[in-house]
């Protein structure tokens, strides 16, 4: 952007001075038409100080800040695009002579768009202490750090965390450590104005807010054929399972870290997963089970299996799910949200941090490498 210098219109101080006028230069340049809305308004101040500058566009005044010596003021955060924005500013010399300097241009008209497809969790839910943030972009974003720098997460009780990108559509936030239970989260993304890609800008802000609940962590212990549950730091419960048979890495249930995806009841199994569908063949099954409590993408639930209640405590049995009694899955159902933990221990199969909500299987020094901003 090229700027404009302009004079005159010269206020209070004494007639006939031999001090020179101060000069403002105002970028971008008046009567610009296609200013980028992601490169920020710039004025400048020479043989003076700025005073005031005051941007006005439809729908309110532009903020900013000046540097230490007032010679020059920059607008905070991106424009508008296809906008129109006038610029008024004032400058004095050592005299006290005023100079004022105005200036109109008119922000691009984009080629294309982005925005935000989706965003989880779902306005005002509440979820469990290791809750991810994902956020979904309608079309790919190749100035990564130009987007993420534009995302914000603010949580009522302090909480380090960071952005890690899953292809170019794709952000998930995550914490340092789990969220403190009993807040609110709230996210907001500032993207009007953000160059995603070439010629593309978001012309959109978004913001969601979020409700953090008791803290409910689980412990799955799959070689003392086991599941404690703690609310809030206290054992609540604990009961007898059986976890997947092993044998094959499809019948072993994933150890690791998990959080809770969701929950349904009923919900139909069948062995389509690992590709039996023939009902002749002797792997084949079709089951439905009640009080589901989803913790992995791979297809793995803590449910009620009242059929094996007998194997339950004693022996794994399962095709990798976690079969409780049904009483005990039934309150443990009631008393799922998304984002709780389900930590499991004593397998060989370790969760990808990629299988469902398995973020938290990556140390923070590794969570972080996935940051455009690092």
């Amino acid at each position: 952007m090229t700027g404009t210098t302009l004079l005159m219109s010269t206020g209070c101080g004494l007639f006939g001075s031999s001090s020179s006028p101060a000069t403002v230069t105002i970028t971008p340049a008046n009567g610009a038409a296609d200013s980028r809305p992601d490169q920020p308004i710039v004025v400048k101040a020479a043989k003076g100080r700025l005073r005031d500058v005051t941007v006005r566009a439809v729908g309110g005044q532009v903020g900013g800040t000046f540097d230490k010596g007032h010679l020059q003021w920059t607008s905070a955060g991106t424009l508008k695009p296809a906008t129109k924005y006038t610029v008024t500013a004032t400058a004095k010399n050592s005299s006290g002579r005023t100079t004022t300097a105005n200036s109109a241009f008119q922000t691009l008209t984009p080629k294309r768009t982005f925005g935000i497809a989706d965003i989880t969790p779902m306005p005002g839910e509440t979820v469990g202490v290791g809750m991810p943030l994902i956020v979904k972009f309608s079309d790919p974003v190749y100035n990564k750090a130009n987007v993420e720098r534009a995302l914000r997460v603010t949580s009522s009780k302090s909480a380090e965390g960071a952005w890690r990108w899953y292809g170019d559509q794709e952000a998930v936030y995550r914490t340092k450590d789990y969220w403190q239970p009993h807040q609110t989260v709230t996210f907001t993304a500032r993207l009007t104005g953000v160059r995603g890609a070439k010629d593309t800008y978001g012309t959109k802000d978004y913001s969601r807010a979020f409700t953090i609940g008791a803290s409910h962590i689980s412990t799955v212990d799959v070689k003392a054929h086991r599941m404690t549950v703690t609310v809030d730091g206290r054992t609540a419960e604990t009961a007898p399972i059986s976890a997947g048979k092993g044998g094959a890495r499809k019948y072993t249930t994933t150890n690791g870290v998990h959080a809770v995806m969701g929950k349904q009841s009923p919900v139909t199994m069948t062995s389509g997963w690992m590709g039996v569908t023939d009902k002749s063949d002797a792997n084949y099954y079709s089951l439905t089970v009640y009080q589901a409590v989803q913790i992995s993408s791979s297809g793995e639930y803590v449910h009620s299996a009242p059929w094996s209640t007998g194997s339950q405590g004693r022996e794994n049995v399962s095709h990798g799910c976690v079969n409780a009694p049904p009483s005990f899955a039934k309150w443990f159902y009631g008393l799922s949200n998304r984002g709780d933990i389900v930590k499991v221990t004593g397998t060989d199969r370790e969760l990808e941090p990629d299988n469902g909500y398995g973020y938290w299987q990556l140390s923070w020094a590794d969570w972080r490498k996935g940051s455009a901003l690092h």
